[in-house]
C-alpha cells in the first residue's frame, strides 16, 4: 500500500447536508470533520441512512452541502460555480459506482478512453495507450474489443475501474463497488484496488458493506447518524480472499475469461 503523504488531498470541517423531505428538514450529514492525505486508501463504513453515499457525493463535487467547508486538492469547493466543478471533477476526481455506467456501443477500449476524449487535452495515441495499459492491469487485455454485453459483470466493473483511473486522478472515489458482485469477483476488486493504490498512489475513498474489503484497508472511518463516530488506523496487512484461490481452480461466474493472474 502507499505511504501517505504529508500533503492534503480533502479536508473536511464542519459540513452539513440538510434535505426537505415532506415539509421538515432531514439533517444526513450533521457536522462533519475529515482530513484525508494524498496516497491514503480509506473506507467509510456503516448502516444504510448512516449518510456514507451522501458524503461520497458532496467530496465528488456532485452534490453541494448545506454548510461547512470542503477542499479538494487545495481548492475550496463551496463557492465555486458549476463549470468550476465540472473542472476540478475532471482534473482531480474518478468515480466508481455499484452499476459501471459503461457505453453499450463502445468497445471496453473505447469505454475506458471516453474521459480522455470528452476532456479533449490527452491525445489519441496518448489515451489507447494508458487505457490499454489500464485494461492490461485489471487482467483484460484479451477484452480490448469486446462490448460491455459481451462482457461478465465482473468484467464490466473492471472496465468502470480503469475508465476511472485513465486520467490519472488525484482522488478516486468509489460508492459500493462490489455491491453487484458475487463473492468471487467481489474479491477480486478488493485486490485490484489495493494493487492500483500501491501502484499508481491514487488516494482511494471507497463506500462499502463488504467487511473483506473495509477491514483489509488501513484507514476505516465509520459514519452513524450523520456523525464520523470512529477514525481507525488499522495495522491489518491485506489477505487474499479465499474466494481467489478457488477462482483460479474453476470457472466461477466470469467463466468467459481465460485463467487470469492473482494479485
Amino acid at each position: 500500500m502507499t505511504e501517505p503523504s504529508s500533503s492534503v488531498i480533502v479536508e473536511i470541517a464542519d459540513l452539513r447536508k440538510i434535505y426537505l423531505h415532506e415539509g421538515k428538514q432531514l439533517e444526513v450529514l450533521q457536522g462533519v470533520n475529515l482530513t484525508i492525505f494524498q496516497g491514503e486508501m480509506i473506507s467509510i463504513v456503516g448502516r444504510s441512512g448512516a449518510g456514507k453515499s451522501t458524503l461520497l457525493q458532496l467530496m465528488g463535487t456532485l452534490d453541494r452541502p448545506s454548510s461547512g467547508k470542503l477542499r479538494i486538492h487545495g481548492k475550496e469547493t463551496t463557492a465555486m460555480s458549476s463549470t468550476q466543478l465540472a473542472v476540478l471533477r475532471n482534473e482531480t476526481i474518478g468515480f466508481v459506482f455499484q452499476f459501471h455506467h459503461l457505453l453499450p456501443e463502445f468497445t471496453a477500449l473505447e469505454n475506458v478512453m471516453m474521459p480522455g476524449m470528452i476532456h479533449g487535452s490527452v491525445s489519441r495515441s496518448e489515451l489507447t495507450k494508458r487505457a490499454t495499459e489500464l485494461l492490461t492491469e485489471v487482467n483484460l487485455s484479451h477484452r480490448l474489443t469486446h462490448r460491455p454485453s459481451e462482457l461478465s459483470g465482473g468484467e464490466q466493473q473492471r472496465v468502470a475501474l480503469a475508465r476511472a483511473l485513465v486520467m490519472k486522478p488525484k482522488l478516486l472515489l468509489a460508492d459500493e463497488p462490489t455491491g453487484n458482485l458475487d463473492s468471487a469477483n467481489s474479491a477480486q476488486m478488493n485486490e485490484l484496488f489495493l494493487n492500483l493504490n500501491k501502484n499508481y498512489g491514487t488516494t482511494m475513498v471507497i463506500v462499502t458493506h463488504n467487511e473483506t474489503l473495509a477491514s483489509s484497508v488501513p484507514r476505516v472511518v465509520t459514519l452513524q447518524d450523520g456523525q464520523i463516530i470512529r477514525d481507525q488506523i488499522t495495522e491489518k496487512k491485506p489477505e487474499k480472499h479465499p474466494e481467489l484461490d478457488k477462482e483460479t481452480q474453476s470457472e466461477g461466474s466470469d467463466s468467459k475469461e481465460e485463467p487470469k493472474k492473482v494479485w
